[in-house]
């Protein structure tokens, strides 16, 4: 056997196979050292002989039962980086999808033991205990006989041994190497061919799809398909995909693989009628609407699997959190968190809060010991008051209504701390939603500190402390961030869809993997989005200060664009009917706006800063231009000659004037192409 194929099992990490519903095939929880690293030379692999091993370095667990099985190998929980190497460098390579059976056959060939060894023959009705006498290479089967003594446990109690035979007759004895777990041998002997089987069994469970096949092999397959669905799965499992990206993806899965086998049964059977009759028209029309059909399911099942264009296309969260409306008896309610409640802050807030006008209208006032009862028990135009203190809060803050939630107080002194798992840890679907002087700490939230859906929603003097994404502002959301810390993300500290407003104003955001990732795409569906960045600072981020997301097509546009010299020179500005004509403004001019205000900076730093505002601002008034002059090519292609000029505008940035960008680690600016 190939001593680099050892790989220690059971590394502490969750089970990373799809482990069988019945709870005998649990798998143990403890851990075992890694003691060899997967597949560490090619000379091992062709080494066949693995009897000078001292003893098995996998790990090992006895289903639970009313039968008393032999202990079985445990190989599902190996690392991404394991089954990385195992597929990359020795099973799959550089081949192609319809290699991969061939190169399989060929690997297991190297690593397998032929005969000899028993194995548990697992399906979701019974599991029986098996010996191998061959293996079918080609076929990835193995030929088994039952073993002595006979155990087998049935959830159908009519499974006995004479059943068994017959059904084993039915299969000629041949049975699909993933579904035989390989007894527990301590020798060492067989560890290379449980761990081989292992990888096939994953590869066919979680890897391969069955339209795979048909794809054109423009390139490896490995590269393809099989790195971003390895990710994928590595990243569901260790809660880096948000709860509901995971339901899509695996109902597109679903559909796709539903289809697809109606695809082909009517493929069967339009192969095998010679007739042109109206019958075979009408299927074939139903067959081109199923590939199209299949097409497009595969595409978004793509941009799901690809790391980089996971969230940028495949998932568009809808909340479902209905607002309260207005409370029936017409009143608002001024609700006041405070875990204890002393005198004298009473009477502050009663100097500073409550009863600033005299004059006014009762309003009724709610105590709460947590912010999260609080905000649940807001109806619209009521506000949150939150005193000093350190809240920790273990579910979502879903905001609905248009409501105000204040620090009373320093952010410092104010803070509300999320604790346990889930996707988010504020969503905002407000109308008007103001938050101000609190201090945010995330923990363990996939998706992000701060999302805004939709609606406005207005972030002043706070502080977010990440851990994933800082903040998302979804497509027609409006969002207003002022005088605001925000740090630490693992992905980009503020994400801008398409079609979305973000105004930006005196705020730091540093220490992220990237500053503020903009999403601009060049499709009819997406409105690019309008951005102010006035007096910034985005400093120490890994990547890029700003980043923007765009399609290849930008930069096929790009000499054309700068062809035509009247569009490259000047950016229009939309103006009202009655102004006659329409105001041009020279991008010189522009650009020297955008960073006019920098003279107040020393000398030395000045080339930093305004390399970075013009940076962007160049950038995105390219954006801008060809952006519209593929509207006008689409509106031309319909008859529309004369396209209003308010329409034809597509200026992505309002103002960005001021920002320092400093000790990133890429730079101020980047863009990212797809």
């Amino acid at each position: 056997m190939a001593d680099g194929l050892l790989a220690g099992g059971g590394l502490g990490s969750q089970t990373m196979t799809p482990q069988p519903e019945r709870t005998g095939w649990a798998v143990e929880e403890e851990p075992a050292p890694l003691e060899k690293g997967l597949l560490q030379d090619e000379d091992s692999c062709s080494d066949c002989s693995n009897h000078d091993k001292p003893g098995s370095s996998l790990p090992s667990f006895v289903p639970e039962g009313k039968t008393h099985f032999p202990e079985i190998f445990q190989t599902s929980q190996l690392l991404f980086f394991e089954r990385f190497r195992a597929y990359q460098d020795y099973i799959l390579a550089d081949c192609k999808a319809s290699e991969v059976r061939e190169f399989t056959a060929e690997f297991l060939e190297k690593v397998l033991e032929p005969s000899g060894w028993r194995a548990v023959w697992h399906t979701n009705v019974f599991e029986v205990l098996v010996e191998v006498t061959d293996v079918d290479f080609a076929a990835l089967k193995a030929v088994v006989r039952l073993a002595d003594p006979y155990l087998c446990e049935s959830q159908v109690s009519s499974f006995n041994l004479e059943c068994m035979n017959e059904l084993l007759d039915l299969k000629e004895h041949r049975l699909p190497l993933q579904e035989l777990w390989v007894v527990f041998d301590d020798s060492g002997v067989f560890d290379q061919t449980a761990l081989a089987i292992e990888h096939v069994r994953f590869f066919y469970q979680n890897i391969w799809r069955s339209w795979d096949e048909e794809e054109e092999d423009e390139y490896d397959y490995f590269v393809r398909c099989v790195e971003p669905r390895l990710r994928l799965h590595y990243d569901i499992l260790e809660d880096r995909v948000p709860s509901g990206l995971i339901v899509d993806y695996r109902n597109l899965l679903s559909q796709c693989e539903e289809s697809y086998r109606t695809f082909l049964n009517l493929r069967s059977s339009l192969s095998n009628c010679n007739s042109d009759s109206e019958q075979e028209n009408i299927s074939m029309v139903e067959g081109l609407k199923l590939y199209s059909e299949i097409e497009q399911l595969k595409q978004k099942l793509k941009l799901i699997e690809n790391p980089l264009l996971r969230y940028v296309f495949g998932y568009q969260k809808n909340s479902n959190i209905q607002a309260k409306g207005i409370r029936p008896n017409g009143q608002k309610v001024m609700h006041v968190v405070s875990s204890t409640m002393m005198t004298g802050l009473l009477r502050s807030l009663l100097r500073d809060r409550l009863c600033q006008e005299p004059c006014k209208e009762e309003t009724e006032i709610q105590f709460h010991s947590d912010p999260l009862s609080a905000i649940n028990a807001c109806y619209e135009g009521d506000t949150v008051i939150v005193c000093p203190g350190h809240y920790m809060v273990h579910g979502t803050f879903a905001i609905a209504d248009s409501i105000e939630l204040e620090g009373y107080g320093l952010p410092d002194d104010i803070v509300i701390e999320k604790r346990g798992k889930g996707d988010t840890f504020v969503d905002c679907t407000g109308v008007d939603i103001k938050i101000s002087g609190i201090k945010f700490i995330q923990h363990d939230a996939v998706e992000g500190i701060l999302i805004i859906h939709r609606g406005k929603t207005i972030l002043e003097n706070c502080v977010l402390q990440c851990e994933t994404t800082g903040v998302t502002v979804r497509t027609s959301a409006e969002f207003l961030m002022k005088n605001s810390d925000l740090y630490g993300a693992k992905g980009a500290g503020i994400e801008i869809y398409p079609g979305s407003k973000c105004t930006l104003s005196d705020n730091e955001i540093h220490h992220c993997k990237e500053g503020i990732l903009i999403k601009d795409f060049l499709d009819e569906h997406y409105d690019i989005p309008k951005i102010s960045m006035v007096n910034n600072v985005i400093h120490n981020n890994e990547g890029y200060g700003v980043v923007l997301v765009k399609p290849t097509i930008f930069s096929d546009l790009q000499e054309n664009v700068q062809d035509e010299t009247e569009e490259n020179r000047a950016l229009k500005i939309p103006t009202s009917e009655e102004a006659g004509t329409a105001e041009r403004v020279d991008l010189e001019e522009l650009i020297q706006c955008a960073t006019g205000k920098m003279e107040l900076y020393a000398r030395s730093t000045l080339s930093e800063h305004v390399e970075g505002n013009c940076e962007i601002v160049n950038e995105l008034v390219a954006a801008s231009t060809q952006k519209g002059q593929m509207k006008k090519k689409r509106l031309s292609e319909l008859g529309i000659t004369q396209a209003d000029d308010n329409l034809m505008s597509q200026e992505m940035f309002v103002s960005i004037v001021g920002n320092q960008f400093k000790w990133n680690g890429k730079g101020s600016f980047g863009t990212f192409l797809f």
